[in-house]
C-alpha cells in the first residue's frame, strides 16, 4: 500500500510584511568535480541530506559526452516543478482540477550579446486541457507572481560569494 503524498499547506496571498528574508526552507548542494576536476564535465552532486546525489556531465552540444544531468536540465526540473506547484495551488483555490496541468521548461544556455559572457533563457509551456485558456491565463499570470522561480527570472536573486576559511 503506497502512503498518500500530503499537499503543501503555504499560504498563496501576501502573509508577510517585515523588512528582511524570512527562510521558510533551507537545503545545500555541494559539487565536487570528479576526474576532470571541472563540476559541469565530471562533477558529482549531493545534497545535505542525501535525496539528490548524482553525476553531472556536459551535454553534447557543449563538448562533453552528454551521459549525464547537467546544470540546465536541473535548473528546468526545478524551475517547471516550482511554477506547476503554485499554478496547482491556485487552481485549488479557485475550485479547479490541477490533475491535467503540465509544465514544460525548456532552458537554453547561450552568449550574451551585451558582454560575450554566458547567460540562460527560459521558456515555460502550460498544459491543461478543459480549462478555458482566459482562466488559466490569469492562474497563470498569478502564478507568475507567486513562483519563486519566476520571480526570480523577472527580479533577480540576492547571491553572496564566499571563500571558506
Amino acid at each position: 500500500m503506497t502512503e498518500r503524498i500530503q499537499l503543501p499547506t503555504l499560504p498563496t496571498e501576501k502573509d508577510y510584511d517585515g523588512d528582511e528574508f524570512s527562510p521558510i526552507y533551507t537545503t545545500t548542494v555541494t559539487v565536487h568535480g570528479g576526474a576532470v576536476s571541472h563540476g559541469r564535465a565530471s562533477g558529482r552532486a549531493r545534497s545535505s541530506d542525501g535525496a539528490l546525489d548524482l553525476d553531472l556531465r556536459m551535454p553534447a552540444e557543449l563538448g562533453g559526452d552528454g551521459e549525464g544531468t547537467n546544470p540546465e536540465q536541473l535548473f528546468a526540473a526545478g524551475f517547471a516543478a516550482c511554477f506547476h506547484g503554485a499554478l496547482s495551488l491556485l487552481a485549488r483555490q479557485e475550485a479547479l482540477d490541477p490533475a491535467a496541468i503540465s509544465v514544460a521548461a525548456t532552458v537554453a544556455f547561450g552568449r550574451d550579446p551585451e558582454d560575450g559572457g554566458y547567460v540562460l533563457h527560459v521558456d515555460l509551456v502550460v498544459q491543461w486541457p478543459g480549462v478555458a485558456a482566459d482562466v488559466a491565463t490569469g492562474l497563470m499570470e498569478r502564478a507568475d507572481t507567486l513562483c519563486p522561480y519566476a520571480r526570480m527570472a523577472w527580479r533577480g536573486t540576492p547571491t553572496t560569494i564566499t571563500l571558506a576559511s
